[in-house]
This record gives C-alpha cells, structure tokens and sequence, in this order.
C-alpha cells in the first residue's frame, strides 16, 4: 500500500470515528502533489466562499478596478444575521471595504461579507472565480439571502433545526441551489493566492496577511499545534455541516493548501470530535505529502 493510499484509509477512518462523512483535498503548493478523498464533489461551501469573496476584493483592487480603502457606511437597522462582528452591533458605523474583508474572515462576519457582495456583485465574483478556471464555484446569494432560506425551510422556528427531517430540507445544504464549490477548486484558489497568481506584490502580502486573521483554531489549526507552523484559513458552518479550508506552512518552506468539508449524522450544534477531525484529517494528509 503506498503512503497516500495508506493516508485515505485513515482520513476515511477518523470521519467515521468523528461521525461525519467527508470530503477532502490537499495539495502541495510549490510541487502540485495532492491527495484526496472526494476531491472533485460538489460541496455547499457556506462561510468558506467568504474566501472567494475577499480575493475578489483584492484582485479587483490589484486591476485599479477598486479602492480597497473606500469607505461603506454601515447603518444599523441593516445587518445580516451572524453571531460575530458587525452582525452584533447595535449603532451605525463607517469602514472601508478591506476592513470588512478583514472582519468576514476573522470572525467570519456576515454583514461584513453582505456589504462586500453588495459593493462587488455576485456576477463579478463569479467571473473572477472562472477566470482562474474555477468553472464549479459559484456563489448564487448572499449571507442574508442564504440565511433566508433557512428560516423558511425551517418555518421561522430555530429549534426546527435539530429536527432531522427538517434539516434534510434545508436548501443551504443542497450544493444544486446554494453557494458551491469543489476541495479541489477551494485549494486552487488558495494555492494561486500563495502563488501570487491572483494579485501580486502588496495587494497578494495583504490578502495573504488578511487570511491569516481567523480567530477560530479548533478545526484546521487543532492539527498542527506548533508555535513555527502558521495556519491561515477560513471556516463555514450550518445546520450539521462543519467546513475549514487554508494553507499550512512550515519553516522549512513548504506550503500547503488543504480543505476539508464535513457533514455530522447528528443535528447537535456542539460536536467536538465533528470539529477536531478537520484538523487531525489535514494533518494526516499533509504528512503524507511531506513524507
């Protein structure tokens, strides 16, 4: 058995024993050597297409298309549902586009991400998605619109959303009718933000350096608890379905862009193993391309 087909055997094995079924690629950034396990499904990507949102951003900005330093101004009776940032507060407020960039990857905000599809437009986020040949990743609506459809499958009753039956319904989870995209075109696009093909020199380090902002370490970065490997990434999440996708670099230089996309059998929103096997799943696979 080679080392990779030995890899899969025990990626498939940790989501079993997480109680999840997975999806995952990883791919060495400057050899191309991947491994996978369902590379090529379709996924819904949740907060994860933030990731495609924010290179949009600057890839726009790096054309002179944009300003990345424009100022939105941010009223408060007009924010997107979310747990985190701007999504929370209470009063209006002002900041310019790459402030909110920052926001929807730290804290995965999504009023921060709404006003970013609102100032750039699905259709040119699509577009740059296919111009780096991302012909699978589509975005067909925004946060609010996303969550919309969740409050009406779920019909405007939260605890709904433990329901089984009611969770199989949920269109947010249909990769055929939400945002989407593929482990193998998620790493594509990280491996050409790390290749600078994306957008080059100050706008590719801030892109880059903005990605690398995410508060959440108990997916991707559970896997490499070391104080010389840095983690950048982006998590996404919905009712039974736990995402991270980022890049991984050591000291010795090698970078590696991995996502990893989950679904729980269980509707239970605190599932620490469901968690945990991203970031034990990304470091099996990225072991063995190193190995």
């Amino acid at each position: 058995m080679t080392a990779h087909a030995a890899a899969r055997r025990r990626i498939t094995a940790a989501f079993a024993d997480a109680g999840v079924t997975g999806q995952l690629h990883a791919v060495d950034i400057d050899t191309g050597t991947s491994l996978g396990i369902g590379s090529d499904t379709l996924v819904p990507t949740a907060s994860v297409h933030k990731i495609c949102l924010v290179a949009t951003l600057y890839r726009q900005s790096s054309l002179g298309l944009l300003d990345p330093t424009r100022p939105v101004d941010i009223r408060a009776e007009d924010r997107a549902p979310g747990a985190t940032g701007l999504s929370v507060m209470r009063d209006a407020a002002r900041l310019s586009l790459r402030d909110l960039a920052s926001l929807a990857v730290a804290v995965s905000d999504n009023t921060a991400a709404d006003l970013l599809w609102d100032a750039l437009g699905l259709d040119t986020v699509n577009a740059t998605m296919t111009g780096l040949g991302l012909t699978r990743t589509h975005a067909v609506q925004t946060m609010r619109e996303l969550f919309a459809t969740v409050r009406e499958d779920a019909a405007g009753e939260p605890t709904a959303l433990t329901d089984p039956a009611v969770v199989a319904r949920l269109r947010a989870l249909d990769p055929t009718r939400t945002n989407r995209s593929t482990p193998r075109e998620i790493t594509a696009l990280l491996a050409a933000v790390w290749r600078d093909e994306v957008c080059a020199g100050e706008y590719g380090e801030e892109l880059r350096a903005l990605l690398g902002l995410q508060a959440w370490s108990h997916r991707l970065a559970a896997g490499f608890p070391f104080d010389d490997v840095r983690v950048s990434g982006k998590t996404g999440s919905l009712p039974t379905l736990r995402h991270e996708a980022g890049v991984v670099e050591y000291p010795d230089g090698g970078r590696y862009a991995v996502a990893v996309f989950t679904r729980a059998a269980s509707t239970d929103v605190t599932l620490p193993a469901a968690d945990a096997v991203i970031g034990a799943a990304a470091r099996i696979a990225v072991d063995a391309l190193r190995a």
